[in-house]
C-alpha cells in the first residue's frame, strides 16, 4: 500500500497532511479535506485520487489560477510521484509517497505505535560501538562493523575539533546525522547559552533534510516538553510515535506540527549537560522496533562528541565577550572591581541595568581653565587634560570609585556602585584628599607650565546608576538630584579645596577636617543648603 504525504510550505511555515482518503479535496472553503485559506487559491482548486493500482492522481477542477505540477500546468489528471512539487496559488506543496508496512495484528501493532525509549545517557554511551552479539566477538561481521563504527567517530570527531563557530559545528552535525538517520526529517541543536539551565534554539542551527534549507529561528516548531525532560533529567528519548504517547501527545507543538517520530538527547560534557540534540519527522518510525537502540545509541555517541566542541565554543565566546566587556568597564572602574563584576556575573549581555544605589557623588575641575586656554593651542590642552586625568584617575580608582565621565575640564567620579560600599563617603572624601595631595606633588616636579588647581565637590545620597542610552551607544552614569547638587557645590568651592554637602559630613566617621561654610541657595533646588568646607591645610597634614 502506498501512503501520500502532502508537505505544505508558505512563507517560513511548513506543515504535513497525511492523505487518508481515496478521494482527497483541495481548496479555500472549510468544508475541504484540504483547506488552503491562501492568495489564489479557488474554493475547489484541485483534488487528488487513488487509483486501484496504489497510484495517486493530480486533477485541477477548473480553478481561476490553475494548478501546476513541476512547473507544468495541468489540465487533466496527473500521476503523482514521490517528490513531485505542486503549486495551487501561493500554496506550495510537496508529495511524499512512502509503502506503508504490512499491517499487523492487535497488541503487536499497538505496541509500536506506542514504542518509546528512554535510556539513562550513561547506558547509551558504549552501545554504539559494541557488538551486536556480544557472545560472536569474534565474528568477521561484527568486527567490520564495529571497526567501521570507530572510523565513522574519529572522523566526525576529527572535523569537530577543528569547527570554530557553531555554524560549523552544526554543519558537521546535520551532514552525519542525515546521512545515517534516514528517517528524521528536522534537526535542531539546543544549547544552554547563558548557563541558566535553559537550553535555547541556536540561530542557524535548525535544518530540514527537504531541500536542505535553515528553519525559521523560531524554535515554536520543537517539542519543548521532551528537550526539557532530556537537558532536566539526563536521558536520551527515542519516541515511535509522540501522538500515541499520552506523556507528550497533548503537547501543543507536537499537535500543531504534526510531530509523530522524534528522538533528542542531551550534550553532556563530562558532569554538565550544555545542550540538547533533538530530531523529529511526520511519519512514524515502525522499524525503530528493530533498530531504534542502534539509532539512539549512535545519536547519543554523536552528541557526546558535539557536547566537547559546543562547551570550547560556549568558553571562546565567554572569553571574547568578557575581554570586550573588560576594555570597555575599565575605563570607568578599577580593574580589581571590573574583575569581581565579571566573576559574579553580574554582567549579564555586557551591561549593567540602571539600578537605585546610595552613592557619593564627586567634581573636580581645574581653576581658570578658560583662562588657561587662552594661553594655549589645542593640542597644548589636550595633552595638559590628559597628563591630568591620568594622575587623578588613580586616586578615584585606589579607593574604589567609578569614573563616570569627563565633562571638559571636569572629573565626575562616584563611589558606592556598581557594588555597593558602605563607607562610600569616607572613600570619596579620602580620594579628594588624594587628588589635592598629589597635584600639590606634581606642582612642585614642575608637571606643567605653571602651577595647576583644583575644586573638588562631594555629595552623597540616592542615584540611578547603570547604562543609559541607545542600543548603538550608551554610558554607564549616575542620574538623580544628588548628582545635581554635587555640581551645583563644585562652583562655590574655593580654588585648592573640597566642600562637601551637610548629608556627607554627617555621614563621615571623623569630620574633622571640615568646618561649616554656610548656607546657600542652588538653582532648581528649593531649600537652603549647608556647606562644609575642608580647613586650611587640613589635607596636607594627614
Amino acid at each position: 500500500m502506498t501512503e501520500l504525504t502532502l508537505r505544505i510550505q508558505q512563507g517560513n511555515t511548513e506543515n504535513t497532511v497525511e492523505v487518508k482518503q481515496d478521494i482527497f479535496m483541495i481548496g479555500r472553503l472549510p468544508e475541504c479535506d484540504l483547506c488552503l485559506p491562501f492568495g489564489g487559491v479557488s474554493r475547489y482548486h484541485a483534488r487528488l485520487l487513488k487509483t486501484p493500482n496504489e497510484e495517486w492522481l493530480l486533477e485541477d477542477l477548473g480553478s481561476k489560477n490553475g494548478t501546476v505540477l513541476n512547473d507544468r500546468l495541468v489540465t487533466k489528471p496527473q500521476i503523482l510521484q514521490d517528490g513531485d512539487i505542486l503549486w495551487l496559488g501561493n500554496a506550495c506543496l510537496e508529495a511524499i509517497l512512502r509503502k506503508k508496512a504490512p499491517e499487523i495484528s492487535g497488541s503487536l501493532s499497538a505496541n509500536l505505535e506506542q514504542r518509546t525509549i528512554l535510556r539513562n545517557v550513561q547506558q547509551l554511551k558504549q552501545r554504539w560501538l559494541q557488538p551486536e552479539n556480544p557472545g560472536e566477538q569474534n565474528n568477521d561481521k561484527n568486527k567490520d562493523k564495529t571497526i567501521a563504527r570507530l572510523k565513522d567517530l574519529v572522523d566526525i570527531a576529527k572535523n569537530l575539533s577543528a569547527a570554530t563557530s557553531i555554524e560549523e559545528i552544526f554543519h558537521q552535525v546535520q551532514q552525519v546525522v542525515f546521512r545515517y538517520l534516514q528517517s528524521i526529517d528536522r534537526l535542531a541543536l539546543l544549547i544552554d547559552l547563558n548557563g541558566k539551565g535553559t537550553p535555547e534554539l541556536v540561530n542557524a542551527a535548525a535544518r530540514t533534510r527537504s531541500q536542505n534549507h535553515h528553519l525559521s529561528a523560531d524554535d515554536t516548531w520543537i517539542s519543548h516538553s521532551i528537550c526539557e525532560k532530556v537537558f532536566e533529567e539526563k536521558v536520551a528519548i527515542q519516541i515511535a510515535d509522540a501522538q500515541k504517547d499520552e506523556r507528550f501527545a497533548t503537547e501543543h507543538s507536537i499537535v500543531a506540527n504534526d510531530i509523530r517520530s522524534a528522538m533528542a538527547v542531551p550534550l553532556w560534557d563530562e558532569s554538565k549537560v550544555v545542550g540538547v540534540l533533538y530530531a523529529d519527522a511526520h511519519l512514524s518510525s515502525y522499524h525503530w522496533d528493530e533498530a531504534g537502540e542502534e539509532e539512539l545509541s549512535f545519536f547519543s555517541a554523536l552528541a557526546n562528541i558535539v557536547a566537547s566542541s559546543v562547551q570550547r565554543w560556549l568558553l571562546a565566546e565567554k572569553l571574547k565577550s568578557e575581554e570586550i566587556i573588560r576594555q570597555r568597564l575599565e575605563r570607568y572602574h578599577s580593574p580589581a572591581v571590573v574583575q569581581q563584576l565579571i566573576e559574579v556575573g553580574a554582567l549579564g549581555d555586557g551591561r549593567l541595568t540602571p539600578t537605585e544605589s546610595e552613592i557619593s557623588i564627586l567634581f573636580a575641575d581645574i581653576v581658570g581653565f578658560t583662562a588657561i586656554s587662552e594661553r594655549l593651542t589645542p593640542t597644548q590642552i589636550a595633552e595638559m587634560l590628559n597628563k591630568l586625568f591620568e594622575e587623578m584617575l588613580q586616586e578615584i580608582f585606589a579607593y574604589g570609585g567609578t569614573l563616570d565621565k569627563y565633562i571638559g575640564d571636569c572629573i565626575m567620579a562616584f563611589f558606592g556602585a556598581p557594588e555597593p560600599q558602605s563607607d562610600h563617603p569616607e572613600r570619596a572624601v579620602a580620594a579628594a584628599q588624594g587628588m589635592l595631595n598629589r597635584l600639590a606633588q606634581l606642582n612642585a616636579d614642575h608637571f606643567w607650565q605653571e602651577p595647576l588647581q583644583l575644586r573638588i565637590a562631594i555629595n552623597s545620597g540616592k542615584a540611578v546608576v547603570g547604562d543609559v542610552g541607545s542600543s548603538q551607544r550608551f554610558e554607564y552614569t549616575a542620574l538623580g538630584t544628588t548628582i545635581n547638587l554635587a555640581s551645583r557645590l563644585e562652583s562655590i568651592c574655593p580654588p585648592g579645596e573640597c566642600v562637601v554637602s551637610e548629608v556627607t559630613y554627617k555621614m563621615l566617621k571623623n569630620p574633622a577636617d571640615f568646618s561649616e561654610m554656610g548656607l546657600y541657595r542652588f538653582k532648581g533646588i528649593n531649600r537652603l543648603v549647608k556647606v562644609y568646607q575642608t580647613r586650611i591645610n587640613s589635607f596636607e597634614s594627614l
